[in-house]
């Protein structure tokens, strides 16, 4: 939250909230567990880190800029389709195809952020849904070069450094999601404890009064609205080359209502938030699915409404509020 003493030395601020706390480096030293303790669960645990960096996508213009949306999955699936393409034009090799994936879905968001800073509320909700829908709808259609529902067909990734084959076991592709995931946390964090995303925090809090200071608002939103859709690119480039496979299930609703749950749960406008939000999701959906496969939301559901009424803010807001309140 803004307030006088950010605003008297916003600068100070800034840097005391880019400062990496002994829990973040608790928690990235976690992340390695999986490949000791649970090799059996690394596919998963790849699944888990792509849906974080998708999540973090969102959150970058849900919980900082205040763009609500609901068809993020239109880049996320742009993202997944532009790198399977790319290999079946005879260029396999993955960090290439990831970055020109990520810089692909940037564009089309840069096109569409025109349309999304000028509309509000329900309007901005009914154009990100509609949008999501047309996409994965032309996608559907255009069966002679995305493969429609039976899918991209002959995706075929190159070694990593000509050395790291993807294997059956997830081992790479646990590692190479898990470091594309880690360089998109520490380059959010460079943007939302910046002077910019200190904007964003403005626009989000109150946008009439951003005009009113000189602040060039629109632009600011349409340059995190990029951001945002070039990572959410990258995210789904990352589960092409993981598993070389693409389906319309990347760009449909679901993906894009989903990844609103679990920024709900872990918490948003917080980074890691989003990555918790992600591992409670998809790890509730892999055990549940197991247990009860036709009826594993309606627990999915007994846990979001649990969340938004015990801890509004969602369980890292909790935890947070926990943490100051025995501090003081």
């Amino acid at each position: 939250m803004l307030n006088a003493r950010t605003a008297a030395d916003p600068h100070a601020w800034l840097r005391r909230q880019a400062r990496w706390s002994p829990w973040e480096v608790v928690f990235w030293l976690a992340t390695i567990i999986p490949f000791y303790f649970f090799p059996t669960y690394l596919t998963l645990a790849s699944q888990v880190a792509v849906t974080a960096l998708f999540a973090i996508s969102v959150d970058l213009v849900l919980g900082y800029a205040g763009i609500i949306t609901l068809g993020h999955a239109m880049f996320f699936g742009l993202g997944a389709y532009f790198a399977g393409l790319l290999t079946k034009t005879g260029w396999g090799e993955p960090l290439s195809g990831l970055v020109l994936a990520g810089l692909f879905a940037a564009l089309i968001g840069f096109l569409v952020s025109f349309i999304i800073v000028r509309v509000q509320h329900l309007a901005l909700l009914m154009i990100t849904l509609g949008l999501g829908l047309l996409t994965a709808e032309l996608a559907n259609s255009l069966g002679w070069l995305t493969g429609g529902t039976d899918g991209l067909q002959g995706v075929d990734v190159w070694p990593i450094f000509s050395r790291f084959e993807f294997d059956l076991w997830g081992y790479t592709a646990y590692a190479y999601a898990l470091i594309v995931l880690f360089i998109g946390v520490v380059a959010s964090q460079r943007i939302v404890h910046s002077s910019f995303g200190l904007s964003l925090r403005g626009v989000r809090e109150n946008l009439t009064r951003m005009p009113a200071i000189g602040s060039p608002y629109r632009r600011h939103l349409q340059i995190a609205y990029t951001i945002s859709a070039g990572l959410a690119g990258i995210a789904g480039a990352v589960l092409t080359q993981t598993t070389e496979t693409v389906s319309l299930d990347s760009l449909s609703f679901q993906r894009s209502a989903d990844v609103v749950v679990m920024l709900i749960l872990g918490g948003t406008g917080r980074l890691y938030g989003a990555i918790l939000g992600a591992a409670i999701f998809m790890i509730a959906r892999d055990q549940l699915s197991g247990m009860n496969p036709q009826y594993w939301y309606f627990w999915i559901g007994v846990l979001l409404m649990v969340v938004v009424l015990v801890v509004p803010n969602g369980i890292l807001g909790g935890l947070s509020r926990l943490v100051r309140g025995r501090g003081t």
